[in-house]
């Protein structure tokens, strides 16, 4: 649940929520540890506590409650799958009723708060700032996507990309470096699309794009790390650099390099596990 890419892919019913995590569990541990574990060893300095502004109060919700609503929070994304699998409703349908499920719960305890803190607590406040310009970007980028399908462009692309590369493996991790330069989700489109009715002959190779299938799970996992090699590659990115105001320059130099090792180590994980 914590990826626009994969979430796609599930939606779109090529993987399970249980089989995605069984088969890309390892890799992403890999992708993690592997540049942390260098951070680890070249990262030296000490972090100071940041400060409250003049007009937030000294605590804005006791421990006992934060805690909770992190809790809380985190069981209604886990929730959604469960909640697809169970009544067969779209998935964004259990988004929703998580939502109000946390809504109801942090109105009942700001209610006595003050004014300042509900200015900052309250879920209606947060909902203001929704990125509208980038949900109608991913909008257009879909309706894009599609018009290439029905086209026929993607069909020819995949039967290119088959004759020249020959190699589920590959494909994914080429998907994964350009998903670094265009953002991963029109490109996951754009994989859907292109195998959605597979073309192979073989049933050996079909297998690998039936659901849970090797492609669609190094699929999920080459689009959602590859993104993060250049920060404007996903949308998690992007939307970092606006909220954090990260320079590019800054993380190209600093990160690309570890994202880039991070990714290559996971998929070196997955093709030990599934391809050799």
């Amino acid at each position: 649940m914590g990826d626009v890419t994969t979430i796609m892919i599930w939606i779109g019913g090529q993987i399970t929520a249980g089989g995605i995590v069984k088969a890309l569990l390892i890799p992403s541990l890999v992708s993690m540890l592997v540049p942390l574990s260098i951070l680890s060893l070249v990262m030296r300095g000490a972090t100071n506590r940041p400060l409250l502004e003049p007009d937030e109060s000294a605590e804005f919700i006791p421990y006992k409650d934060r805690l909770t609503i992190l809790i809380l929070g985190l069981l209604a994304l886990i929730a959604v799958p469960v909640f697809k699998g169970s009544t067969q409703l779209p998935p964004f349908l259990g988004m929703l009723l998580g939502l109000g499920a946390l809504w109801m719960y942090t109105d009942r305890h700001i209610k006595r708060r003050s004014f300042l803190d509900k200015r900052k607590l309250s879920i209606v406040k947060i909902l203001e700032h929704v990125d509208v310009a980038t949900i109608l970007f991913f909008l257009g980028i879909l309706l894009a996507v599609a018009a290439l399908q029905t086209a026929g462009h993607l069909n020819l692309l995949a039967k290119w990309l088959d004759n020249n590369i020959g190699n589920i493996y590959g494909i994914n991790i080429i998907i994964g470096f350009l998903s670094s330069v265009i953002d991963n989700v029109p490109l996951v489109a754009a994989s859907m699309g292109m195998y959605e009715l597979p073309h192979v002959a073989d049933t050996a190779t079909l297998t690998n794009f039936l659901v849970d299938g090797n492609f669609w799970s190094f699929l999920a996992y080459c689009s959602g790390t590859g993104g993060s090699i250049l920060i404007i590659g996903s949308a998690a990115g992007v939307a970092a650099m606006g909220m954090e105001g990260i320079p590019f320059f800054w993380y190209l130099k600093r990160i690309s390099l570890l994202a880039l090792v991070g990714y290559l180590a996971g998929a070196g994980a997955f093709l030990l596990m599934y391809a050799w």
